[in-house]
């Protein structure tokens, strides 16, 4: 019995081996692949003034647009600097107007009257006059006379004609100078105002970028110091992949080169086109190495993702090598039938004896 179980019990084993050995000549090739994971620049979203958190807008782990409302402070202080500076506005510009103008009606009115009165005097002062020098030149009047009228005359000249201009300056307005001391006056003021409003719209901060709320550090209500983040921001835009490259396959990794990557998660492969390759060697870090890999130097290799959105930093990743393909490797005998070569392992059962 013994002698009949050895051949079967070496078949058996001849043909798993055989199996094996057929099973891993073709199996597919595994692709290689290279460690990374996922960066992330954070934004930290603050307020130059100090105060309590009146509104939030959002919550961890929501999604934004460029320009959504995030979060806002109490703008009663700024409110009150707000009409401050408005008010400034107000009467820097009335000063100017005035300026502009020149003087009220009823200023002008007293000057004019003021020249009505110097025309008086000065009509006067020359009918005096006239009527001298026709005496004097009848020798009834002495030559002192004539000279008293004719001084007389000219005074009333000289006030009329400085009322005049007077009168004059009033409705031309202020002086250039002074115009332009208020024109800068006023622009001195709207800047005031400009910079309260600035102020008022850094207490309700806007996302810069779309993204991903990563955290919220204060509730409504909480009184929330100056610079002091509220809220942590992931832009879209500042997710990145990072893994490491071996040195002899370096200078497949230039910058704008396209890799794929995989991750836990994903649905289907991801695309990625590396931005900065590291110029120094480092060993394999701690957080991705492996038995096999952690003594080698290898190259540091940052790539932006086509598509960033969902990516968490952190996330471990997987690099397919560039000049790697993933293909079936056939035997090269394609003729080799392991169902033959077993058959050819069992022993020819032995023939009969001839009856004599």
């Amino acid at each position: 019995m013994r002698h009949v179980l050895r051949p079967v019990i070496a078949v058996l084993v001849l043909g798993g081996l055989a199996y094996f050995g057929y099973w891993y000549v073709t199996r597919p090739a595994e692709p290689v692949v290279l460690n990374g994971y996922i960066e992330g620049n954070m934004l930290y979203l603050a307020a130059p003034i100090s105060g309590p958190l009146r509104d939030l807008a959002v919550a961890a782990g929501d999604r934004v647009d460029a320009g959504d409302a995030l979060f806002a402070l109490d703008e009663s202080i700024i409110d009150a600097q707000a009409a401050q500076a408005q008010a400034a506005v107000d009467a820097a510009q009335a000063q100017l107007d005035d300026a502009r103008e020149g003087q009220r009606p009823a200023e002008l009115a007293v000057l004019s009257a003021r020249r009505d009165g110097a025309q008086a005097t000065y009509d006067e002062a020359q009918t005096e006059l006239q009527r001298v020098r026709e005496l004097v030149e009848r020798g009834t009047m002495a030559q002192a006379r004539l000279d008293q009228a004719q001084a007389a005359a000219d005074t009333a000249n000289a006030a009329l004609a400085q009322i005049s201009r007077e009168l004059e300056a009033a409705q031309l307005g202020a002086r250039r100078g002074q115009i332009a001391a208020a024109e800068a006056n006023v622009t001195q003021a709207q800047a005031a105002r400009a910079e309260v409003e600035a102020r008022r719209a850094q207490l309700r901060p806007e996302a810069p970028a779309a993204g991903r709320i990563d955290d919220v550090y204060f509730q409504t209500g909480e009184w929330v110091s100056a610079n002091q983040p509220v809220i942590a921001l992931l832009p879209d835009n500042a997710v990145h992949i990072r893994f490491f490259v071996p040195e002899p396959t370096l200078p497949l990794y230039a910058p704008g080169t396209e890799v794929t990557f995989t991750c836990d998660g994903c649905r289907e492969p991801m695309t990625a086109t590396i931005t900065s390759v590291s110029a120094e060697p480092e060993f394999t870090p701690p957080v991705i190495y492996s038995r096999d890999s952690r003594g080698k130097l290898v190259f540091a290799v940052e790539a932006a993702p086509e598509h960033p959105s969902g990516l968490a930093p952190g996330q471990p990743v997987d690099v397919l090598a560039l000049g790697q393909t993933i293909e079936r490797q056939e035997h090269a005998d394609s003729h080799w039938d392991p169902l033959s070569w077993l058959e050819s392992l069992i022993p020819p059962e032995p023939s009969a004896p001839e009856e004599q």
